[in-house]
């Protein structure tokens, strides 16, 4: 697979790089002299056109029978990106992530990341535990999970974008992580069966245009964060986890996501913590009708323990 060997390659080039959000990466490439590709990271991490002569032949070949170059006024450039999490690497899509099946990755990934090795370094799972990354991306969250952990676990990523599902099966592939299956479905249609951790960090901004990675669902996007908790609960084995990390719009004080997903919980007995993490995050989404009277919106974790 393409997306394999140009991963491996950037690996033994020691390619590092950090994606940003959307509004940064555009100011970063207005920059003067930002119009033309010059290293590696410029090609692969910030998306700039480049020359033929940059990469190897070997590299060029490889995209061209993926079909992952774009000409573009005489250059080329790359419709894939990849950015570096820790000391694995992952491929999603190139910047703008304009597709309606475009795979989003960004600082969400970093904090999701951080979320799950934090909670597993407390709690660590349990020998051939199952895992489910539920709507997977490029897969971070279930891969990351996989790593964490030295027991033996099975490893489901489900999506319902066939895009996103090409990226983590390459994703798992370049980080030497054999035996993850990847499912196509909608959250948990996907699989089958109960899990000891569930994770997910899913869509949750309102997109007039209807993006599958950016479109969260319901009139504020927290439909389908509602929708894993409430969906998850009995999926979950006993003692098992579900972690969510996800966006939630704030409305005059008031939390409607922790409104809606508070009772479901409480009837299950569940027990559960739930955080902000950033109490401020894509505030330029506050110029749209749709979060007309919201305050901010917050990135926060969730955290649930099956009894």
């Amino acid at each position: 697979m393409a997306l394999v060997h140009l991963g491996a390659w950037l690996r033994h080039a020691q390619y590092e790089f950090t994606t940003v959000t959307p509004a940064t990466h555009a100011r970063v490439n207005a920059r003067p002299g930002a119009g033309k590709a010059r290293t590696l990271r410029d090609v692969f991490g910030w998306s700039r056109p480049f020359d033929s002569s940059l990469l190897p032949v070997e590299a060029l070949e490889a995209m061209q029978v993926g079909k992952l170059l774009e000409p573009q006024a005489g250059l080329f450039r790359s419709k894939v990106r990849f950015s570096t999490l820790g000391s694995m690497l992952f491929a999603h899509s190139a910047y703008p992530t304009q597709g309606a099946d475009a795979v989003f990755f960004g600082p969400d990934t970093c904090r999701f990341a951080s979320l799950i090795e934090s909670t597993l370094r407390q709690q660590p799972l349990r020998e051939q535990a199952r895992i489910l990354d539920v709507g997977c991306g490029a897969g971070p969250g279930g891969l990351v999970a996989a790593r964490q952990t030295s027991a033996r676990a099975e490893v489901v990523l489900a999506d319902i974008n066939p895009q996103a599902l090409a990226y983590a099966r390459a994703n798992a592939e370049i980080n030497g992580m054999a035996g993850v299956q990847c499912r196509q479905g909608d959250l948990y249609g996907a699989a089958e069966g109960q899990f000891d951790l569930i994770v997910a960090n899913p869509p949750y901004l309102v997109d007039p245009a209807g993006r599958v990675y950016r479109n969260g669902g319901g009139s504020l996007g927290t439909g389908l964060g509602e929708r894993i908790v409430a969906e998850g609960l009995p999926r979950l084995r006993a003692g098992g986890q579900l972690l969510l990390y996800t966006g939630v719009p704030v409305l005059e004080g008031r939390d409607p996501f922790l409104a809606a997903v508070g009772p479901v919980l409480g009837r299950a007995g569940c027990r559960f913590d739930y955080r902000e993490l950033d109490p401020d995050v894509f505030g330029e989404e506050l110029e749209m009708p749709a979060y007309a009277g919201a305050d901010r919106i917050a990135a926060v974790a969730l955290t649930v323990q099956q009894h």
